[in-house]
């Protein structure tokens, strides 16, 4: 997968767009491939992995934009319509959500966003992105997040389950703030 941080109005379409080509059409693609062979046997596993930022938005703001190493939020309802379908075919879809991971991918982000300008973006929200957003981020990373080994781990528990939950969350840190989703539909919390 590749990523992108940064205000919305900095992000070209075509930026935008090569990162869903890859992390949102590249996993569809791959479903493709290996779905009819499934289908026929009547028997199969699609295991994708998400973020639970497709759950809940990264803070920031209206006018910031995380894109992730998935596209989460079209990946999971694309993945949820395809669980229902391929019951009748005996094929399971089960979603991993880590929260944040300790990885380089977050380091190389992060780094690549220290020397951007944000060209087009209003001063304000560059200083409200890098004074306080980067911040925070950094923060969610340093106190929640987990090893790459732990979310091997629960993937492995998820290909090893004869019947295979939808969603998986990785990080039991995060799981209630992805539930203050639907404990508070204002959003206030």
């Amino acid at each position: 997968g590749v990523g992108h941080v940064g205000p919305v109005e900095s992000t070209s379409m075509e930026e935008m767009k090569r990162i869903f080509e890859t992390n949102f059409f590249g996993a569809v693609r791959m479903i493709k491939a290996v779905l009819p062979a499934m289908k026929q046997r009547q028997s199969g596993h699609i295991v994708v992995i998400s973020s639970v930022m497709g759950l809940q938005g990264e803070a920031g703001g209206g006018s910031m934009c995380l894109w992730g190493s998935r596209c989460e939020t079209p990946g999971g309802g694309f993945c949820e319509s395809l669980a229902v379908q391929l019951l009748q075919f005996n094929v399971f879809v089960s979603m991993v959500e880590p929260g944040p991971v300790n990885t380089d991918f977050e380091l190389k982000l992060m780094e690549e966003v220290s020397r951007s300008e944000f060209p087009g973006t209003d001063a304000a929200t560059v200083r409200y992105f890098k004074d306080i957003y980067l911040p925070a981020s950094h923060e969610i990373f340093t106190t929640l997040g987990q090893s790459p080994a732990a979310v091997a781990e629960a993937i492995v528990n998820v290909i090893g389950a004869r019947r295979p939950a939808f969603r998986t969350q990785t990080n039991h840190l995060y799981t209630p703030l992805v539930a203050l989703k639907y404990a508070d539909p204002s959003g206030d919390l």
